[in-house]
């Protein structure tokens, strides 16, 4: 059999040999103290991207976001976000937990939300009631299927948020699948957001970490949080370099993961049982529905995997493809043609 093909995430990624060297290469200190100029630099090269006065290196795309929720907010605040969003589906309750902070939740199209649906969802001044204090949105958008935030709807919501006093908080973990896809560069999607997290250890295929981005009085707060989550670390200018690789190395190439992908949907979309959600394909991440007739989505993951594939099975009848850094064309035509072949025969008469 062929090298199996990992489509389960784009977390996957392997640090390529140019990775590995910079990474060997790297001059590092203790970051608690400062004084680690890799991570200096990635922290000063990533708030230029996003156009922010101040960065940090962090663990984790989830302390990152839950940091910035922390350092926005007081306890016994409230959090607007869209209900199938990354903070607060895949985070285990964490703005509760760790900020005192509930999240009111929105039914998006596909994970994006409308000015529309916001108007009425500041809670009135009472002493009964929690205080609306943060917008939280996803771009792309996982469980949306991958979708690129419309710029328009970021404008509306942005501008409302700061007529309202409300702070805004980008997870931007795919950021730089929208900024390739769209042509649009990360610092104007930033400039719409209080805080701004972003990832290098999905598409990006660095092993370890995310960082946050925002005003230099923001980030000093967020500092103190980092610590607090146990997120302070010390001679980690050996990932900081990683991350440094990925950014001069592996963005432009997401358009190869964005085209795979598509070829992948293309197979799904030719697979009677099989139903593209949504139907059209923006990024790197493919979600589909398997018709109960079919089977589980259970049952389609271990005849693809019997087959050299692997895809994940998020929900009994939902399953997500992700192209990524170590997924070639080839294997993305691989792909299509396989689950084309090996799901047909499982397909309900129609």
């Amino acid at each position: 059999m062929n090298e199996m093909i990992d489509l389960r995430s784009d977390t996957l990624t392997r640090p390529t040999p140019g990775m590995r060297a910079a990474m060997a290469a790297a001059e590092v200190g203790d970051d608690v103290f400062n004084e680690d100029p890799t991570v200096n630099r990635l922290q000063e090269r990533v708030a230029a991207l996003l156009g922010k006065e101040a960065a940090m290196f962090v663990p984790s795309g989830t302390m990152s976001n839950q940091i910035c929720v922390r350092a926005h907010t007081q306890p016994g605040d409230e959090l607007l976000c869209e209900a199938t969003c990354h903070i607060y589906q895949y985070e285990q309750g964490g703005a509760a937990v760790l900020s005192g902070v509930t999240c009111r939740t929105l039914e998006g199209d596909y994970g994006i939300i409308d000015l529309s649906q916001l108007d009425d969802k500041i809670r009135p001044c009472n002493e009964h009631l929690v205080r609306t204090r943060l917008v939280c949105l996803e771009n792309t958008h996982n469980r949306g299927g991958g979708r690129i935030y419309p710029m328009e709807k970021i404008e509306a919501i942005s501008s409302w948020a700061r007529q309202n006093g409300l702070a805004m908080h980008l997870d931007g973990a795919r950021l730089w699948n929208a900024v390739v896809a769209s042509g649009v560069p990360a610092s104007e999607w930033a400039r719409h957001f209080d805080s701004v997290s972003v990832c290098f250890s999905k598409g990006l295929g660095a092993p370890v970490g995310s960082a946050l981005a925002g005003p230099k009085e923001f980030m000093a707060r967020a500092r103190r949080i980092r610590k607090l989550f146990g997120g302070g670390m010390r001679q980690v200018g050996i990932l900081a370099a990683a991350a440094l690789y990925a950014l001069d190395n592996h963005i432009e190439r997401m358009a190869d993961d964005h085209a795979n992908a598509r070829v992948i949907a293309q197979g799904i979309a030719d697979t009677p049982g099989l139903r593209l959600t949504p139907p059209e394909v923006e990024t790197n991440l493919v979600w589909f529905e398997v018709d109960p007739e079919l089977g589980t989505s259970q049952d389609v993951a271990a005849t693809l995997k019997q087959r050299g594939i692997r895809i994940h099975p998020a929900g009994k009848h939902v399953m997500r493809a992700v192209a990524h850094l170590d997924v070639s064309a080839a294997q993305a035509e691989r792909t299509a043609e396989t689950i084309r072949q090996s799901l047909r025969q499982m397909a309900p008469a129609r």
